[in-house]
């Protein structure tokens, strides 16, 4: 499928899939809070699992890597050019951050864009994984540790040796991420964003 048309047919399937909320779908097959309606009104996992509990936050954080992992396994599995394959990969995480379900809006892509690289770079995708619940362990920022993975993730590509394609399409992953935590970064800065497990009076302690 390395054909123009059939590079062009992943792509926008790429898209589709990566456009797919899981925080929206998973809060209403359970009947709980649409995470657009509350706490920071983010799709992704982390305020799915401060407005609705950990059964609806692991279930978004298992559809948001799978789409991900998908886009990246379908690339990987039917076509041979390694921009090609990353380009799909580049575009679930696309469809993450401007759903074309939601309006053109979307999560932050950290989970998405994890499951993307663990479908084209199973070793790459397990370390920034672990780089990522390392991070958050020690500093209970879910933020804070995605912001410290894919800082790493053109190190890593680095590291593991991969073509000057595929740190391009890191750094390009990396900047997309970073982008979209600005307002986290502020608040990380004047030390008021939330922590891991933390309820908004707890937060008090750690100012």
């Amino acid at each position: 499928m390395d054909s123009p048309w059939g590079i062009t047919l992943l792509v926008f399937l790429s898209y589709l899939i990566g456009s797919i909320p899981f925080g929206v779908v998973v809060s209403r097959l359970l009947g709980v809070t649409d995470p657009r309606s509350a706490g920071s009104k983010n799709v992704g996992f982390t305020n799915v699992l401060r407005v609705s509990g950990k059964k609806a936050g692991g279930l978004t954080l298992l559809g948001d890597i799978g789409k991900g992992w998908v886009a990246g396994w379908m690339g990987t599995l039917l076509l041979h050019q390694e921009w090609a394959i990353l380009i799909v990969a580049l575009a679930s995480i696309l469809g993450h951050l401007h759903s074309v379900f939601l309006g053109l809006k979307g999560g932050k892509g950290v989970a998405t864009a994890l499951g993307a690289v663990l479908g084209v770079a199973p070793w790459i995708g397990l370390t920034l994984m672990s780089l990522w619940v390392g991070a958050v362990y020690l500093w209970k920022y879910s933020s804070g540790g995605a912001l410290f993975a894919f800082a790493m993730f053109p190190i890593v590509a680095l590291l593991f040796h991969r073509s000057w394609i595929f740190v391009l399409f890191a750094s390009l992953v990396a900047i997309l991420i970073w982008s979209k935590h600005t307002d986290n970064l502020v608040r990380l800065w004047m030390g008021t964003e939330r922590r891991i497990g933390n309820r908004p009076a707890d937060q008090e302690a750690h100012r």
